[in-house]
């Protein structure tokens, strides 16, 4: 159970009567930085979308075996979009327990998200927490804890975790994808994943975008060719754009144990 507000002191001014989708999704995930409002709507949300806590665990632990993936293959630095709220699993802590050299740049929009990674993180060198909306590329790759701290040329991984169904309009999804493969070097890869109805119903999907369109962050679900387009310049490296559980997965994984997760997820590495 998430503790009540008085164990989770939001930074100033945030206002903790409205529900927000990081604090949600740390909800699903089991963390502490989530208020009442939250909660209520993460419950509104599972009432909606019985499968929104598979979404958020399939995501997570997709992020952990791409991450993992890419510094065995020799990727050290790493930009991670919509970071959220830190938990179990953090990029920094899976990139260095292959590479202690391994950086790691976040940014995220959320007060409570930046203020909590802030605190847990201030005495790590090569990690940085940057409040930015990842739909302004520009301000996001001038913060001095990314153009400080990343060598944009050398390979920078960009992490687009369960954040661009927050950019609901395709072109400019497109357009924020495109700025931050524009700032990177042929062979930096790019790590998406994003919800797509496998095992929804037309009907849950609406009641969940209902869900989600009470808060300050909308979303929309998109069906697999629109998450493909997300790749454009980039090369999709094995196995492709698969169910989230079905990517590099530590065991098998079958399509209907995966669907649940209701997400699509790839690695792709940037064409010369």
């Amino acid at each position: 159970m998430a503790p009540d507000e008085h164990l989770f002191e939001p930074p100033a001014p945030v206002d903790t009567t409205r529900p927000n989708a990081a604090r949600m999704y740390d909800y699903y995930l089991g963390g502490s930085a989530n208020f009442e409002a939250d909660r209520d709507a993460a419950e509104a949300g599972l009432a909606a979308m019985p499968f929104a806590r598979d979404y958020a665990k399939a995501n997570r632990a997709f992020l952990g075996r791409a991450v993992a993936h890419l510094v065995r293959g020799g990727i050290d630095q790493f930009l991670d979009l919509g970071s959220g709220v830190p938990t179990v699993g953090n990029v920094h802590e899976i990139a260095r327990a292959h590479d202690p050299a391994a950086r790691v740049a976040y940014v995220d929009h959320e007060p409570v998200a930046v203020s909590h990674a802030r605190r847990l993180l201030a005495d790590l060198d090569g990690v940085t927490v940057t409040q930015a909306d990842i739909r302004d590329p520009q301000a996001v790759l001038t913060a001095p804890g990314v153009a400080e701290l990343l060598d944009f040329d050398r390979p920078v991984a960009v992490l687009a975790v369960a954040i661009l169904p927050f950019v609901p309009e395709q072109a400019e999804a497109l357009s924020v994808v495109g700025a931050y493969r524009a700032a990177c070097v042929p062979g930096s890869p790019l790590v998406v994943s994003h919800i797509s109805a496998l095992a929804a119903t037309p009907e849950q999907v609406a009641d969940a975008e209902e869900v989600m369109a009470r808060t300050p962050t909308p979303v929309r679900w998109r069906p697999r060719e629109e998450v493909e387009e997300l790749f454009t310049g980039y090369e999709l490296i094995e196995p492709g754009l698969v169910p989230a559980p079905m990517w590099r997965p530590d065991r098998l994984v079958t399509e209907q144990a995966a669907a649940p997760a209701n997400a699509f997820a790839g690695v792709g590495t940037l064409r010369g």
